[in-house]
């Protein structure tokens, strides 16, 4: 995992319990600052899932792995 995953999901997570309070206390605009947050966190988490995969696949065509056939 990279800081932009981890930070991502800490986002997405930070969103949903903003989410849940704005509901339990009736503010729409928490609910909505929560779902916004929850959107960031998703997007942060994807860009590092790919900066995950380009990283994997770099090293894959670096250090391929012998075939024993």
């Amino acid at each position: 995992m990279n800081k932009d995953q981890i930070k991502g999901q800490a986002k997405n997570i930070a969103g949903k319990v903003q989410e849940t309070t704005g509901k339990l206390v009736g503010s729409l605009s928490q609910e909505v600052k929560g779902i916004k947050l929850q959107v960031k966190g998703e997007v942060q988490k994807g860009y590092g899932d790919a900066k995950e995969a380009v990283k994997e696949a770099h090293h894959a065509v670096l250090h391929p792995t012998k075939s024993h056939t």
